[in-house]
């Protein structure tokens, strides 16, 4: 549903010409991880960084501390280098043409090495010229030449060295096609200063953000290299599938990374108790590319077979329709068999009862000029049987009221696992990039509801040549995608939902899934994920301004208790907390028992992904498409 509600025929037409070019991602081999855009990180070490800071110790000590925050927070296997100018000449009239040449490049941008990153960081000296647009050109040449890249700049002044003058170089770049953002953040400026450092941010497409102190500093640093670095982030254990059920691999709960191919089927085989719901879901992220976006659909399809391979008709089948603009696509299947007592009939007998499952995963429609292959992501869980499910159902959704709390700036993730957290009801802010899908999570208890809209803020730009496609999706803690919304957008406010006051769920209850409709996927406590989507404008090619984005967030009602499982545990702690598998990804390495879902267990870490999972309304068999 987060890509099915497309725009009006005309605004549709309009942003089917987005051409947009392929992300890194779509080179990475699935075995090796998290992959990001590789990100320079240039510090001013002018002699006015030798000024006392309000906050104590002078600028440059306090830059440093910036810096060991944010190489602490940064991801093990993200690319970051780091570069400086004014550390080589001091800053005489009679050293000017040699200070205004003056950059280093202290780390090249590769895998990250932390202690290296802050071992040269606290060997800077400062005392010379700053060359900005020198240092812009610098960091720009030790980047990979293709694919997305970032710089974040930080200064406390103008260039005094120009030419080259420093927005000239941000042009310049852009003007070469060159996938590099520059985000710049002014470190105590004037209004000159932040003049010209927010041109070279909006020129590339990037974000400018004042900081008035080290304190400030040390908070905003590691925000915007989050932005920086954040892209689709693919983890998981190694499994491979079969191309027959006979020869499919055993799998547990937890996360895994496969390669899916073009129509070939993939086979994988889940042990599932009696009276046990199992839950498998295959994730695939396209990458973007140029070309028509009417022959840029695919399709994900999802069976069951239960012992010798006997097909259980149940059919799950998913297709996104703008797989150009790099979406990600979910498959995925709450398969009930289990929870229904063997039959014996020979029509359905092999598919009720506890027992040995396969899932099928094909990629079965093909988008037009597609990669022979792409990574998956395969998520498993299993939940036991419940001797008392708790509370009755409730089917209606809780009423938003709107949060009147201070606004606090998050930085969203890219994917399901690195999703920013949001501690509960409030108002949040980030700024969003074209081409982007952000991650964020709320945590919901069992009796609660929780309802949210999203406000796009004004863009630097404005006009139908700017229109975006803009959404927001709401997912539940197995990344069932519960409910979306989704417009035009041509750089003056809009908010999502159009035509409701917010997305909301109903009080999150297990009987819930007994009921019909999207309530059925409202049955399970724990992590909800919000997604908020700004595809690129027609003129993707051009650097674009980020958009503002807000969230209003409410969580309504006092928690109530769950259900409990056959082995008297209300948690679920048994049934996977005890075989979770760790998995590292993103900002963060999180465990599988640790994904907030109070006493389901579910044991997925999903990445970057557009998730839709079907609960059972009690029958054995079932059959469901929906169009992405």
């Amino acid at each position: 549903m987060f890509l099915n509600r497309i725009l009006a025929a005309a605004a549709a037409a309009v942003i089917a010409s987005v051409p947009v070019a392929m992300p890194a991602l779509a080179q990475q081999s699935p075995q090796t991880g998290t992959e990001y855009a590789p990100t320079m990180l240039v510090l001013d070490a002018s002699g006015s960084m030798l000024a006392a800071d309000p906050s104590g110790g002078t600028k440059m000590d306090a830059a440093e501390n910036a810096v060991r925050s944010f190489v602490t927070a940064t991801p093990d296997n993200a690319r970051v280098g780091l570069s400086a100018y004014g550390t080589g000449t001091g800053n005489s009239d009679a050293e000017k043409s040699a200070g205004c040449q003056d950059v280093q490049i202290l780390q090249p941008p590769e895998i990250v090495d932390k202690p290296a990153l802050i071992a040269a960081t606290d060997g800077i000296v400062p005392r010379g010229y700053t060359p900005i647009g020198a240092s812009l050109r610098a960091a720009a040449a030790a980047l990979p030449q293709e694919g997305p890249r970032s710089i974040v700049l930080v200064s406390d002044g103008l260039d005094t060295c120009a030419p080259p003058d420093p927005c000239d170089v941000a042009r310049e770049l852009s003007a070469q096609g060159n996938e590099i953002v520059m985000h710049a953040i002014g470190f105590g400026v004037d209004d000159a200063s932040r003049a010209q450092l927010t041109c070279i941010a909006q020129t590339t497409g990037g974000t400018y953000t004042d900081a008035a102190d080290g304190a400030a500093l040390e908070q905003v640093l590691p925000r915007v290299s989050a932005v920086a670095l954040r892209s689709y982030a693919p983890a998981g254990l190694p499994l491979t599938g079969a191309p027959d059920y006979r020869a499919a691999p055993v799998a547990e709960p937890g996360q895994y990374l496969d390669v899916v191919r073009q129509k070939k089927p993939q086979y994988y085989a889940v042990d599932v108790p009696d009276g046990a719901t199992a839950y498998f879901s295959g994730t695939v992220s396209f990458p973007r590319g140029r070309g028509d976006a009417s022959t840029s659909n695919n399709r994900l399809d999802l069976r069951v077979y239960g012992a010798e391979g006997q097909d259980c008709n149940s059919l799950d089948s998913e297709l996104a329709t703008r797989s150009i603009d790099g979406v990600a696509l979910t498959v995925s299947s709450a398969w009930q068999g289990a929870v229904e007592a063997d039959s014996g009939s020979a029509g359905t007998g092999n598919c009720r009862g506890g027992g040995r499952y396969y899932f099928a995963l094909e990629w079965a429609l093909i988008a037009d000029g597609a990669p022979g292959q792409l990574p998956i992501e395969l998520n498993i869980g299993v939940e036991p049987a419940v001797t008392d499910p708790g509370p009755a159902a409730d089917p209606q959704p809780v009423e938003f009221s709107a949060p009147t709390t201070p606004v606090v700036p998050v930085a969203g993730g890219g994917s399901f696992n690195v999703a920013a957290d949001l501690p509960g009801p409030g108002r949040y802010t980030d700024t969003v990039q074209r081409g982007e899908f952000v991650f964020y999570r709320v945590k919901v208890d069992w009796g609660q509801g929780l309802a949210y809209r999203v406000r796009f803020g004004n863009s630097a730009e404005e006009g139908s040549e700017y229109t975006s496609n803009i959404a927001t999706a709401l997912y539940n803690p197995y990344r069932a995608e519960l409910d979306s919304d989704t417009t035009s957008y041509a750089g003056t406010e809009k908010t999502l939902p159009v035509n409701d006051p917010a997305l909301a769920t109903a009080p999150i209850r297990y009987l819930n899934r007994d009921e019909r409709g999207e309530v059925a996927d409202q049955a399970v406590a724990g992590w909800h994920y919000i997604a908020v989507k700004l595809s690129p404008t027609i003129h993707s090619t051009r650097a674009v301004a980020p958009v503002p984005v807000e969230l209003e967030v409410a969580v309504t009602g006092e928690p109530e208790p769950g259900p409990k499982y056959a082995d008297g545990d209300t948690v679920g702690e048994g049934t996977f907390g005890e075989k979770s598998k760790q998995v590292a990804a993103g900002d963060s390495a999180r465990e599988a028992g640790d994904s907030g879902i109070s006493p389901l267990v579910w044991a997925v870490i999903a990445a970057a992904a557009v998730v839709a999972v079907a609960a059972s309304t009690g029958a054995l068999l079932l059959a469901r498409r929906r169009n992405h």
